[in-house]
């Protein structure tokens, strides 16, 4: 981490995990948890359902509650999908885009990533971008290559000022649910590569000014090592922000 140029960001991404009453409950366990840790931003991305729910028992925390996927258009025959305007009707602030799970299973592209990006900060979101490698990319020695083109192809058209609301999860597809994780100095590696191309594209006062999370299963026991690195600003979590305990150990991991 580098707090002195960004900040620190701590999200938890439950994906099709909580009821309501469950997302109630897990805030409430939560809070008195991370009150006060006010060196990092703590961010729940919940499954659309339970978003009210969590809001609710969040407030007056430092909790922010956010959405795990938005669709690009405005409105339409779109069945099944929820527009950036509907969340920001609900106060939903934040919103993951092109999570490796979305691509894998619901046939995200860099195409519809980058639309739903451009959806989203039009609309005054803040977008948790994710991009990474899978195994055979990683084998190949084509990481920095694969990371880098993904950058520029899910911020086509994203402006140096919408940046500020941009925040970059890498996430190497392998180590996602597998138990994997990189290394500390892969991730480090590999976000610098983010790092380096943001530069490339807005200049190094907007890259050095956004924060790049790690998404690759960080969990209460390398969050500490992972965060040590000047590139890694704090992490997208899967399986630990659905345990109290492991997303306090982490956050305080952030401090």
């Amino acid at each position: 981490m580098n707090p002195t140029k960004r900040r620190t960001v701590i999200a938890g991404n439950w994906k099709m995990n909580f009821t309501p009453a469950e997302a109630t409950a897990f805030i409430n366990e939560v809070k008195p948890l991370v009150a006060g840790k006010d060196n990092c931003d703590v961010i729940f991305c919940a499954p659309y359902v339970t978003i009210a729910a969590a809001q609710e028992a969040a407030k007056g925390s430092n909790i922010k509650i956010g959405a795990e996927n938005v669709h690009f258009a405005e409105k339409g025959a779109y069945t099944g999908e929820v527009s950036a305007q509907m969340l920001t009707a609900c106060g939903v602030e934040y919103v993951i885009i092109g999570h490796s799970e979305r691509r894998q299973y619901f046939g995200e592209t860099d195409e519809t990533v980058n639309l739903r990006t451009k959806a989203a900060l039009a609309a005054g979101m803040k977008v948790i971008l994710c991009l990474g490698e899978v195994k055979e990319q990683r084998l190949s020695g084509i990481t920095d290559e694969v990371v880098a083109m993904q950058t520029k192809l899910d911020l086509l058209g994203v402006t140096a000022d919408q940046m500020k609301n941009v925040i970059i999860a890498y996430e190497p597809v392998w180590a996602i649910g597998t138990g994997l994780t990189a290394t500390p100095e892969q991730a480090e590696e590999t976000c610098g590569v983010i790092r380096k191309t943001l530069a490339a594209l807005y200049g190094e006062e907007v890259a050095e000014a956004t924060t790049i999370q790690y998404g690759g299963s960080m969990n209460e026991k390398n969050a500490g090592e992972l965060l040590a690195k000047p590139n890694v600003d704090g992490g997208l979590i899967g399986g630990a922000s659905l345990v109290a305990e492991k997303f306090k150990a982490i956050v305080d991991a952030a401090q």
